[in-house]
C-alpha cells in the first residue's frame, strides 16, 4: 500500500497557476469515481462503492497511499502483492481527472476516515520486448506486432506502456504534536500503518506553512524534519510505554531480538525480514534486555526507514521560489527520494486531452497539437486523433508550460512518484500467461494470433522465486511445472527480474 503525507495540516491553499492544491495533486493520483476497483488482500474486484457522506469538496490535504496486494488480478488467480504510496496531494493517475472537480479553498479538517481510490503506477509492457518470438517490428520504426494486441483486464497499455493499479488512500491531515493527539493526529498515524510506502508531497514555493496557512518565505524543509519525528515518536512512545515488561520477558524466555520486536512493532505491519534488515543496517551486539534509551531510540529510526520508505514530491517547482527550496532539500535528502513535479501543470495538460486540444501521454514531456501533427503529416481529423483549433491565448499558456516545466524537468513529475515509491520497495512486475507460445490467456472462441495477450500483471518484492509469484499467484493449488519464454522450464527456486523469469506459464495438477 502507499500512503501520502503532506506538511500542511488538512488545509488546502487557494489554487493558482502557479500553485496546486491537495485536491488537484490528489485527484491527478486518485481515480474518483463511483464506479471503482478496491482491492482486498486476496483479490482485486470491482465494487460499487458511494462517496463518503459529506461532500466531496470537504476533503482535506493529506492523503494515505496503499499499495495492492495484487496489482492485477489474473483470470482464475489469486494473488497478494501489495504496493504502498504516501501523498498529501496525491499525484498521478492515468486516467481522466474527477468528473466532478471540487472547488479549491481552505477546508480545515474535513478528512476525517481515508478515501480510498485507485492510481496507476507505469511501467515497460512485455508486449513491447522486441526480443519476443515473432514480436520484432516488419519495418523501423513501426510497433512491435504483441504491442498491437496487448489489453490488460486492469489498467491500460499506450505505446508499451503499462498502467497498473495500485491502491491509495487519501487521509487526515497532520500538524505538528500529532503524536501527542494534536489534531487528528492519532487517526492519521493509525491510518498510516497499513502502509507500504510513503509519497511526502512537500510545498516547495514556500506559500503555507506547518499550520497550513498562507505565508511566504515559508522554509518547507521545516515539514520534512518535523513530519518524520512525528512518525518516529509515535513508534517510539508506544513501545517504551512497555519496554519494562518487554526486557523481562525478552530475558525470560531466551528469546531472539527478531522475536521479541516483531512482536511489538507487529501492528505496524512488520515481518520478521524487516526487523533483520532494521537491525543488520545497525550492528548492535549487546541483548536487548541490556539496551538504553538510545539504542532504542536508534532502533525505532532504523525502523521507519525500513517499514515506511518515503518518497518526498517537491510540489510547485514551476513557483518562482521554488528553486531556492528545492536546492535546500536537495543538500539534506538523498537524491533518490527525490522527485519535482508540477501538478496543475498535469492536471491541466489532461483537461486539454479530455476536450480534444492536445494528444498527450501522462508521464510524457511531449504535447501534439494539431499544428504540430500537420507538421508531422499526420491528418489532425483522422478517427481516433481529431484534435480542435487552438486560439492564440491557449497556444501561448501551453508554450509557457513547456518552456517552463516540460522541456525544463522532462515531465511534470506526477507519475514519476509512483514510479519512485515502486523503486524503493522494489517491485518487480511479473506477466503471467496460460499459454506461453502466444502469451494469451486461453479466451474461448478466440484464434491464437487474434486473442488478446498479457492480460495480466503481478507486482512482487525484489528478489522473489518463481515459487513466490505461484503461490502469491495461485495459492494452494498443486504445481506441476513452470514455463517461460520459449517453453523452458524453470525452478521454483529461480529467482524473479525484469527480463528474468518474468513471464511465467503455470501449470497446475501433480507432477
Amino acid at each position: 500500500m502507499i500512503h501520502g503525507i503532506s506538511p500542511f495540516g488538512s488545509k488546502r491553499c487557494y489554487t493558482t497557476t502557479a500553485a496546486l492544491t491537495a485536491w488537484q495533486l490528489r485527484d491527478t493520483l486518485l481515480n474518483k469515481s463511483n464506479r471503482r476497483y478496491w482491492l482486498s488482500t486476496d483479490y482485486l474486484r470491482p465494487a460499487c462503492r458511494q462517496h463518503a457522506a459529506r461532500p466531496s469538496h470537504c476533503l482535506g490535504r493529506q492523503a494515505v497511499l496503499r499499495q495492492i496486494d495484487h496489482a492485477e488480478q489474473p483470470d482464475g488467480y489469486h494473488s497478494q502483492s501489495r504496493c504502498a504510496n504516501t501523498n498529501a496531494h496525491s499525484i498521478a493517475q492515468h486516467r481522466s481527472l474527477h468528473a466532478d472537480p471540487c472547488p479549491p479553498g481552505n477546508f480545515p479538517f474535513t478528512t476525517i476516515d481515508p478515501n480510498r481510490a485507485i492510481g496507476y503506477l507505469q511501467i515497460p509492457c512485455a508486449c513491447s520486448r522486441e526480443s519476443l518470438p515473432n514480436n520484432a517490428p516488419s519495418e523501423s520504426g513501426q510497433a512491435p506486432p504483441l504491442q498491437k494486441r496487448c489489453k490488460p483486464n486492469y489498467g491500460t497499455c499506450q505505446q508499451g506502456v503499462r498502467s497498473v493499479p495500485i491502491e491509495l488512500l487519501d487521509v487526515a491531515g497532520l500538524v505538528p504534536g500529532a503524536h501527542q493527539g494534536k489534531g487528528l493526529g492519532n487517526k492519521f498515524l493509525d491510518d498510516l500503518r497499513h502502509a507500504d510506502a510513503l509519497i511526502h508531497v512537500v510545498d516547495v514555493s514556500g506559500t503555507t506553512d506547518a499550520d497550513g496557512k498562507s505565508t511566504r518565505g515559508y522554509d518547507p524543509s521545516n515539514d520534512i524534519v518535523w513530519l518524520r519525528s512525528e512518525i518516529v515518536n509515535w513508534v517510539l512512545g508506544n513501545l517504551m510505554q512497555k519496554w519494562g515488561g518487554v526486557k523481562r520477558r525478552h530475558a525470560a524466555i531466551k528469546a531472539s531480538n527478531v522475536d521479541t520486536l516483531q512482536g511489538q512493532f507487529s501492528g505496524y505491519g512488520a515481518t520478521g525480514t524487516i526487523i533483520a534488515r532494521t537491525l543488520d543496517r545497525l550492528a548492535i551486539k549487546q541483548p536487548l534486555q541490556d539496551w538504553d534509551n538510545e539504542t532504542v531510540e536508534q532502533v525505532v529510526n532504523a525502523f521507519v526507514d525500513e517499514k515506511f520508505p518515503t518518497v518526498l514530491a517537491l510540489n510547485k517547482i514551476d513557483h518562482p521560489d521554488a528553486d531556492k527550496n528545492v536546492s535546500k532539500i536537495a543538500r539534506l535528502v538523498p537524491p533518490e527520494r527525490i522527485v519535482l513535479c508540477s501538478a496543475i501543470s498535469e492536471v491541466f495538460l489532461r483537461r486539454l486531452v479530455k476536450q480534444e486540444y492536445i494528444r498527450y501521454i501522462p508521464g510524457s514531456e511531449f504535447v501534439d497539437s494539431r499544428e504540430d501533427l500537420l507538421e508531422l503529416g499526420e491528418d489532425p481529423d483522422a478517427a481516433g486523433s481529431g484534435l480542435k483549433e487552438m486560439d492564440e491565448k491557449l497556444k501561448t499558456r501551453i508554450e509557457n508550460l513547456k518552456d517552463m516545466v516540460l522541456y525544463r524537468f522532462g515531465s511534470t513529475g506526477v507519475n514519476q512518484v509512483l514510479t519512485r515509491a515502486s523503486e524503493l520497495l522494489g517491485l518487480v512486475a511479473v506477466f503471467p500467461v496460460r499459454n506461453i507460445g502466444t502469451f494469451g490467456s486461453g479466451e474461448a472462441g478466440t484464434g491464437a494470433e487474434r486473442a488478446a495477450v498479457f492480460r495480466d500483471c503481478v507486482l512482487v518484492k525484489k528478489g522473489s522465486t518463481v515459487g513466490d509469484v505461484y503461490r502469491k499467484v495461485m495459492g494452494d493449488a498443486p504445481l506441476a511445472f513452470v514455463e517461460t519464454v520459449g517453453g523452458i522450464r524453470v525452478s521454483e527456486e529461480d529467482e524473479v527480474g525484469p527480463g528474468k523469469n518474468d513471464i511465467l506459464s503455470f501449470k497446475v495438477g501433480r507432477g
